[in-house]
């Protein structure tokens, strides 16, 4: 089956955020990277989505007026097989995304990018919901601690475990990076679990 890579919103804006943490990003970008690595070397697709919303003004790092709807600085350079502009949460809704899957032949999708239950956990559902294999990469997704309701933090550990127990086995493979690329029938000469 033919795979294609989904990077989402690995863009310059989320720097702009009150939540950013180069830390917490620093294990993201490690896992991105090598799955970006891993598919390149086998000449997997790769296929770089944006988010803009407004308002449409320089100040606000969502907007194209910005300058910051732009790869993050720290993610593998690689040219997308194409590039694709969201202005919903799932990566599917307007974007073109999904006619050009189809037009491809891709039946697999690897999710990645930012943020962990947002965007990549959205654009998961919605794949598997029209007929897509999906695999999500949740070590190469990235997530911060969020307020709940209550006031009370809820860290980005728990958000990340929540997220890949609702997916998997319902709207998803949860996957490593390993275990992805070796799904996409790439040889990654580690041991990987079945």
């Amino acid at each position: 089956m033919k795979s294609c890579l989904i990077v989402i919103d690995a863009q310059e804006s989320f720097r702009q955020r009150a939540y950013w943490s180069e830390h917490v990003a620093q294990p993201y970008f490690a896992a991105q990277n090598a799955l970006i690595e891993g598919c390149l070397a086998a000449g997997l697709p790769i296929v770089r989505i944006f988010h803009v919303d407004g308002p449409a003004t320089a100040s606000h790092p969502f907007a194209v007026e910005s300058g910051l709807v732009r790869p993050i600085e720290g993610l593998a350079a690689f040219e997308a097989a194409a590039t694709f502009t969201k202005h919903r949460h799932s990566a599917l809704v307007n974007s073109g995304l999904d006619i050009w899957l189809t037009q491809q032949g891709i039946g697999r999708l690897i999710v990645s990018g930012i943020r962990t239950e947002q965007c990549c956990e959205t654009t998961a559902r919605h794949a598997s919901d029209l007929g897509w294999e999906v695999d999500y990469v949740t070590e190469a997704t990235l997530t911060f601690d969020m307020p709940q309701p209550d006031g009370q933090s809820l860290a980005a550990a728990d958000i990340k475990a929540r997220t890949a127990a609702v997916l998997d086995g319902r709207f998803a493979t949860v996957c490593s990076v390993a275990q992805a690329l070796q799904r996409a029938g790439i040889e990654t000469g580690e041991s990987v679990a079945a």
